[in-house]
């Protein structure tokens, strides 16, 4: 990233100004202006451009399909980039250089100056995620798309939803029905849980994609499970449905890898997942199958990955997936917390890509201190500077840089029950992983991070977020 401030050369949004965008950016543009109209009150006309103004213009450069450049002068705002995806991401940008009041949901008074100057900048990975557990304590679609709209703000642009588990199965499957009305019946704790229709889970992927964020659905398998076999004992190898599960235990269930029916409803289910999913990835799960032997773990894990290739979706699983055989397109996702693991460091150099996601660093339902209220620290306990002060590209030994596709934090939601529980867990440490995930490691400094960082404490304040105030960041007042 090239940042070059420009003193004087403030740009000041007025209620004249008005939005200019190239043809296919004006998506973009509405966003943008739905963005500033509820703090500034300003209409934000959008319209075709260039014009003296902000223009969003598709005239870039830089052959990263998210890399752009934006020019902020006193007469006017700049953001050019090579695709939509770009535009949005300088968009971003342009929100910070704004003042932190206008993340807020209601009108408040001005002035509304862009900070003037050059910025040209690019993502260092592909694939930059945020995983939601939604099996473990279930979340509308509101509190999903506002999940959304918080991480879109850190450039991320991967959605995960952890949508099956033990505790619940949270979305419709129509030649399966009872996954949804039983299977997703309750969830931690015993509470009401939920699930999604098939036009909320599409409504959530649309809603997604005009963020230029693409939803990656998990479904565990073939542990994770019991919601499944308790709602259809033909599908227990004993032909008997084990009771709803509340608590929080992991690997004691499984699929019958034995029965051919256990391949088509893995069948059904993929079809219909994967019909509802414009985007390249299905998360298959596969971790912690305990109850499942190393062979039938590794016969299962080859046939699943063959019916989802055959639906044209690349396959995605936890890194216990090298136990098995990847396709060369399988990316497996490293949740260990370990520094070193020989099997995944052997699959990268036959080609599978890597997913960093090590517990120990990027679990974002992991305690703060000993003392934090919410949250496991099984994996250790984070802080915001332990989230920021490790390399994705270098953290395990033996597997080579090129072989990261990319960075995601998971939130899992055993402990957290409500929207403001996620908040609180995911941030700060969640813009701490997407800088990883976007700035290049010459660029890592905690010293300056922690500065930047505490600025966003105002912007979450306005926008209504709840956060956790670390006493290791110098958190800006204004």
């Amino acid at each position: 990233m090239t940042a070059q401030p420009a003193t004087g050369a403030d740009y000041a949004l007025t209620s004249g100004t008005r939005i200019y965008a190239d043809p296919g950016a004006e998506g973009v543009a509405q966003y943008l202006a739905g963005v500033l109209r509820p703090a500034t009150g300003y209409p934000l006309p959008v319209q075709a451009g260039p014009g003296t103004g902000i223009s969003l213009l598709l005239t870039g450069t830089d052959p990263n399909p998210e890399g752009y450049q934006l020019d902020v002068t006193s007469s006017k705002v700049v953001l050019r980039a090579r695709t939509a995806a770009g535009l949005f991401q300088g968009v971003q940008t342009l929100r910070q250089l704004l003042p932190a009041k206008v993340e807020s949901p209601t009108a408040q008074p001005g002035p509304w100056p862009v900070a003037g100057g050059h910025v040209v900048d690019r993502p260092r990975y592909a694939y930059r995620g945020a995983m939601l557990d939604v099996a473990r304590h279930f979340r509308p679609v509101a509190d999903v798309k506002r999940y959304i709209d918080e991480v879109a703000r850190y450039k991320i642009n991967h959605l995960h939803l952890h949508l099956t588990d033990d505790q619940g199965w949270r979305l419709v499957i129509n030649s399966w029905p009872r996954l949804a009305t039983y299977g997703g019946s309750t969830q931690v704790g015993g509470g009401p849980g939920g699930y999604y229709t098939q036009a909320d889970y599409t409504a959530i992927v649309a809603y997604a994609a005009a963020r230029h964020i693409t939803v990656v659905p998990e479904v565990d398998m073939p542990g994770h499970i019991n919601a499944a076999l308790a709602s259809y004992a033909e599908l227990n190898c004993d032909g008997k449905a084990p009771p709803l599960y509340t608590g929080v235990e992991v690997g004691f269930s499984s699929l019958c890898v034995d029965k051919e029916l256990t391949y088509r409803f893995v069948e059904d289910v993929v079809a219909e997942l994967a019909a509802l999913t414009p985007g390249p990835y299905l998360h298959l799960g596969g971790d912690e199958a305990t109850s499942t032997t190393p062979a039938d773990y590794a016969r299962f894990v080859n046939r699943v990955q063959a019916i989802a290739q055959a639906h044209g979706k690349t396959v995605l699983g936890w890194h216990d997936v090298v136990n098995a055989t990847p396709l060369p397109t399988t990316v497996a996702q490293y949740w260990g917390t370990e520094t070193s693991h020989a099997k995944v460091a052997a699959a990268t150099k036959k080609g599978t890509k890597l997913i960093m996601s090590p517990a120990s660093k990027a679990y974002l339902d992991m305690k703060y201190t000993s003392s934090t209220p919410l949250g496991q620290d099984w994996a250790g306990l984070i802080e915001v500077k332990t989230s920021y002060n490790w390399n994705p590209g270098a953290f395990l030994s033996g597997v080579d840089p090129s072989a990261v596709h990319g960075i995601e934090a998971p939130i899992w939601t055993e402990t957290l029950a409500s929207q403001r529980d996620i908040e609180y867990m995911a941030f700060p440490r969640l813009a701490a992983l997407a800088e990883l995930g976007w700035s290049p490691w010459s660029t890592h400094d905690w010293n300056t991070f922690k500065v930047r960082l505490g600025a966003q404490g105002p912007r979450w304040k306005a926008a209504g977020v709840t956060y956790y105030r670390s006493p290791q960041v110098p958190w800006a007042t204004s």
